[in-house]
Order: structure tokens, then sequence, then C-alpha cells
């Protein structure tokens, strides 16, 4: 039986072959093309996939059931899956080469059909884990300290607000930050905690704890978390050793302190302090801070804002004479600066929470002698000594009231009182400085 001409055109040559494609064939019938598949597109090479090139438009390199990889211009190398789910044409990212390669690409595209076999629609599953641990990261203990924080920092002292921060960031988001704050357990946070006390900063770890448990507080409060686990944990850490800071309370001591303080030879701005750390007794922070719209030489008084206060409550500090004297010379050297301490360095700053004490030890005085803040046991021992009102001087020390509701209108408690024994206060430190406390009349 004889092949007929045209049917001989049909049959594929060599010649006739597609250049760009040589899986298709082409034939001629009465001078037109016809092109014909022989055989299944290839799947792709690693070596394909490695070597593959970025062109002027995206274009893609097929591999098998419905993955692809789509190659950008701007060289970037994308795996996809195109699928269908209820009738519906969908594409589903698998990630990026080399970061997820060949092998691992058809995994994914293999879980991706086990999915659409359960009838389950992998793009929408994808997103819902997505979101899910977007949830959990937001939830998470340190999102919800570090909300918590920026909520109440407002309220603290710049160096507490950063103090706070630091702790939780060296010594709990490390262990506990990325958990979930409803997952984390009481083993977790006191394992965080025994770190802390294991080298000795055993104040540090029941500080540490009561943030945590402010924190938890705050999670509870807001929906996010559902008790507070520092609770479990009262008793589980070493118990605190008091400290009491260093300070003189012999009058005789006393007396020979403050001379040593009017003979010292150095920065005239931090003699001042020194002479005036006695008469005020405040904390050593609040005295540095001190600015001069808050002196009011008029009213003979130092108005702290509560903002500056440990207890967050407005204190007063009557001047007495020997005060105003001090700063009005003081004022003539460093009035033109925000600060009635400002640093050696920068009249933009306080001067540095270590001057005091580092006066103190070019004094002579060691750190088991006298502090900047034994000034106020000094004051609290010999008002107490000397017959003064217990009430009217822990007023003057700003120390907590227990009832809030009582502390938000006592700052000028015993207002008339503590005058008086501010001035007699300076009276008796001046009469110890001058050894006439023989003469002196007691309270």
């Amino acid at each position: 039986m004889k092949i007929r001409p045209f049917l001989f055109n049909l049959l594929p040559t060599k010649a006739t072959r597609s250049p760009q494609n040589p899986a298709l064939k082409w034939g001629r019938y009465r001078g037109l093309k016809l092109q014909m598949k022989s055989e299944a597109p290839m799947a792709l090479t690693v070596v394909q996939v490695k070597s593959t090139k970025p062109k002027e438009k995206a274009y893609k390199l097929a591999d098998e059931r419905g993955l692809y990889l789509l190659v950008n211009p701007n060289g970037s190398k994308l795996w996809k899956l195109k699928y269908r789910f209820a009738g519906i044409e969908k594409k589903l990212s698998l990630g990026a080469y080399p970061e997820v390669s060949l092998s691992a690409a058809r995994d994914a595209r293999e879980d991706a059909r086990k999915q659409l076999i359960n009838n389950i629609d992998p793009g929408v599953l994808k997103n819902s884990i997505k979101r899910s641990k977007k949830l959990a990261a937001e939830n998470s203990f340190e999102a919800i300290a570090r909300e918590w924080h920026a909520k109440f920092s407002s309220k603290w002292t710049k160096e507490h607000g950063e103090r706070i921060l630091i702790r939780l960031e060296q010594n709990v988001f490390p262990w506990i930050g990325r958990r979930p704050i409803l997952e984390v357990t009481v083993p977790e946070l006191l394992s965080a905690l025994r770190r802390v006390e294991s080298r000795g900063a055993i104040e540090t770890a029941h500080r540490i704890l009561q943030i945590c448990g402010q924190v938890f507080r705050y999670g509870i409060a807001t929906g996010r978390a559902e008790r507070n686990l520092s609770a479990d944990l009262i008793g589980a850490l070493a118990p605190v050793k008091k400290k009491h800071h260093a300070s003189i309370t012999d009058p005789i001591e006393v007396g020979k302190l403050l001379r040593t303080i009017d003979g010292y030879e150095g920065f005239f701005v931090t003699k001042c302090a020194l002479q005036l750390a006695p008469l005020f007794f405040v904390r050593p922070g609040e005295l540095r801070h001190a600015e001069w719209s808050e002196i009011d030489f008029e009213n003979a008084e130092w108005r702290i804002p509560a903002e500056k206060m440990k207890m967050r409550e407005q204190h007063i500090v009557p001047l007495s004479t020997q005060a105003i004297t001090i700063l009005q010379e003081l004022k003539a050297f460093t009035g033109g600066s925000k600060y009635v301490f400002p640093s050696i360095r920068s009249s933009k700053r306080p001067m540095s929470e270590n001057t005091v004490l580092g006066a103190l030890r070019r004094l002579g005085y060691t750190t088991d002698e006298m502090t900047g803040h034994g000034f106020r046991s000094l004051a609290s021992t010999l008002l107490n000594e000397n017959g003064w009102n217990r009430d009217a001087i822990e007023r003057q020390l700003a120390h907590a009231e227990r009832n809030n509701i009582r502390a938000a209108y006592n700052y000028a408690q015993y207002l008339d009182e503590r005058r008086k024994m501010m001035q007699w206060w300076a009276d008796y430190l001046q009469a110890l400085s001058q050894e006439k406390i023989k003469d002196f009349k007691v309270a």
C-alpha cells in the first residue's frame, strides 16, 4: 500500500522541529504548519533552577502537578502552586529559592495536595496559621510587658522606667518573652528568677518578680491572661537581707561631718549639695534633680513635683534660713541653668548620681560610714531622739502612706509643724557644727 504524498508531509522530520521547544514536532499539509505534542513537559532539575536568569519580564518554569518557579526581573525566584478548590483556580506561595529548595517545594506541594484530598483549602489554612502566630506574638509575655511599660512609664521617673525595662530585657525576655502569656508556667518563671538569684542579686530577683506580677495583672485586666503566676512564687526566693544605708547618728560625729563638709575644696556646686543634703534630707535623686522653678524664696519652700517623687505625690520641703542663704549664693552661680545642681560638664543636665557619694569619699568617709542616702537616717534618728512628732518626721521624709485616699491629700499634712521642725533642725545642725550644742535648746 502506497503512502500518499500529502500524508507524507504530516510525518515529523528533524528539520521541522521548533528551535524554541524541541519537544514539539512539525509537519506540513498544503503549506500549513501543524503542531503536535510528542511528549509531556520535563520536570525541573536542580541545575535548571539554580542557573535560570531573570529577563525583562517575569516568567514561569513549570515543574509537575501545578508547581512552578516564578522568576522576576529583579532576580527573585518564588515557588508557586496552582490548584483548584471548589471549582475555583487559586495560587499558593510556597517560599523563595534558595531558602526553599526544589525538593522542599515539592514536599510542600504534596502536603497541599493531601489537604485538598481532605477537602481543606491549603491557602486558607496557611493564612489561618499565619494569623494564629501573629496573635500569639501579640499576646506574648514580652509584647504585653512592653505594652504595660509604655502605658505606665509616663508616671515614673525616666531612670526608674529605664531600670524596669533593662531588668526585663536582660533577665526575663530571653527565657519567656516569646511565649504566649497564657502558656507561661510557674516553673518557667521561677527558672528565670533563679538565674538572677544564682549570681547573688537576691533583691533584684525579688524586684523582677514584682514587675512580672504587674505584667500578669495587666494581662488579666486586658483579657489576655487568666492568672498571676507571681503569686505562686511568694516564698520561693531566698529572703532579702535588709540593708541599712550607712549613716552617722552620733551628735558629736555629725558635728565633725558638717565641719568637714564646710571645708570641702572641690567644685562649688558639689559643696552646696553637700551642705544642703542634711538640711533637706530628701533622697539623693530628688536633690540632684532640683530645679530653680521649684524653689519659692518668698514662701520659703521647695515644692517637688509628684513625678519626681518615689511615692508619686507632691512633696514640700520648708526652707530654713540657713538653706535659703546657701541657695541664694548658689543661684548667683547656677541661676542661668534649669537645674539647681547642674553637671560640671553641661548645664543642661543635673549632676551625676555619684557626685555627692564621691565627694564624701574624697572627704575620707567610706561606704560603711556615710552615704548620700544616709542623711535621711541621720535626720530621722536625731529628730526622733529629740522628741519631734513621729508622724511629722515621716511626712517630711516622704515615706509611703498606706491609705491611698489619704495619700492623695497628705503632701501638706503637718506642714506648720514641719516648718518649725525644719528651722529647728537647721539650728541644731549649726550648733553641732560650731560645737555649741551645750547652749542649744532642744525642742
